[in-house]
């Protein structure tokens, strides 16, 4: 029977992943709580299960009387309250069975007795000893799961829809783990069918009382990165580098991408082939559009480009504010804005400047208004530059602070002769 408990032991940790040290010790507890179930069992033992031979002992466990008074190990809990019969004599008090740690005792304080017998613990006992076996084990794959998966917050998973509604849904990701996908976090128009297979990012993993909670999602930016990086090489291997997202979920999205290497093509890696690579992630964001855009770190660029697919004529940008007023011709003013806006304010999001959009007829006429007033030339305000350049029109830099010109050399000597 020994032979056949290491057996079983060592199969199930093999199987389950579980150490087999708590398994061992989930034995013993269960031994000891079917002791416990046994007549006249003592209430302070131990049971040694043999890690090598699989032999059992079951110890009482004493303490010296002269050891046991005024010992830190050793604890005696409150009285419960009493009931007075009605009528009749008091009952007699009884006194709380003391409450020992065992671990404050050294082992030449404790005298031990072994009290192991052949009799089997009985029909109550063994089910004891099942039940904290089971238990043992259960809390032992979830420590192992929370183990596993509390490291990979903004991972990209795949699982099995289990059921759906309105509030959550549920994805079994596999090996009896499922995951949680909040309405919150769901793409609104999108459906998930029993049995369908879903990808979405991890966002948090917590303990609940049900063991781990794996919380997913489908609207956060972190899903488009993890689909670029698992269809485009580059991205995995870091050559290409995202850099900012920038998404309403279900609609569309920005990704704005950078080489860091030479001779590579970051928009033309993330396209693929025919348009093959992106496709595939728009294919698993269910149609969402995605623009790519080359990053640049020069703000006016940055941002003309951020408006794809509308064209830009000129970006006048105002460092300080971090604001960019954006001119496009008439016919592309409503593309630049996009339906109810989206295009805009996606731009303003992946770049982190605010974009003022306007149409060159309605730009024209608020510099002529200006230039007719006068105003902001030679004010000491700063404002924009009114040096008027060799194309005619006006510079599109800012004034310097307590200056009507940028810090151009040609546009500061402006400010000597009083010419523009």
């Amino acid at each position: 029977m020994s032979k056949e408990i290491l057996e079983a032991i060592a199969v199930v940790a093999d199987e389950k992943g579980i150490d087999p040290e708590v398994l061992f010790r989930a034995l013993e507890d269960a031994l000891l709580a079917a002791y416990r179930k046994t007549p006249h069992a003592n209430p302070f033992a131990r049971v040694d299960f043999d890690r090598a031979d699989g032999d059992i002992k079951i110890f009482v466990l004493t303490v010296p009387a002269e050891q046991l008074e005024g010992h830190p190990g050793i604890t005696y809990p409150e009285p419960e309250p009493v009931e007075m019969p009605e009528g009749g004599p008091p009952p007699e008090p009884v006194e709380p069975e003391p409450v020992i740690d065992w671990s404050q005792f050294s082992d030449d304080q404790i005298a031990t007795k072994d009290v192991t017998t052949a009799d089997d613990f009985g029909r109550i006992a063994a089910q004891t000893a099942k039940q904290v076996i089971l238990q043992r084990m259960r809390e032992a794959e979830r420590e192992i799961m929370f183990e596993e998966y509390k490291d990979r917050v903004g991972d990209i998973v795949t699982g099995i829809v289990q059921q759906s509604d309105n509030r959550y849904t549920i994805v079994d990701l596999g090996r009896g783990v499922e995951a949680l996908l909040p309405g919150s976090e769901q793409v609104p128009g999108e459906r998930y069918e029993h049995g369908g297979r879903v990808k979405g990012v991890i966002i948090e993993v917590r303990t609940g009382t049900r063991g781990p909670q794996i919380v997913l999602s489908r609207r956060h930016e972190d899903l488009i990165r993890k689909l670029f990086e698992m269809e485009v090489p580059e991205v995995e291997s870091g050559h290409v580098e995202i850099k900012a997202v920038a998404r309403e979920p279900g609609y569309r999205s920005k990704i704005a991408v950078v080489s860091h290497i030479q001779g590579v093509d970051p928009v033309g890696a993330c396209v693929g082939p025919r348009g093959s690579r992106v496709r595939m992630v728009v294919s698993e964001l269910r149609g969402e559009k995605i623009d790519i855009i080359a990053w640049n770190d020069e703000p006016a660029r940055f941002v003309a480009k951020a408006l794809q697919p509308a064209r830009v004529r000129e970006v006048l940008v105002d460092d300080a504010g971090r604001q960019a007023t954006v001119v496009v011709p008439d016919d592309q003013l409503s593309l630049a804005i996009g339906r109810e806006g989206q295009n805009a304010r996606l731009a303003a999001k992946l770049t982190g400047w605010r974009v003022d959009i306007k149409g060159e007829t309605e730009f024209a006429e608020e510099e002529a208004e200006i230039a007719f007033s006068g105003e902001g030339e030679d004010d000491g305000v700063g404002g924009r530059c009114n040096a008027i350049m060799g194309s005619g029109k006006r510079c599109p830099n800012n004034a310097i602070p307590g200056s009507a010109y940028c810090d151009l050399p040609a546009h500061q000597e402006l400010a000597v002769t009083g010419t523009a």
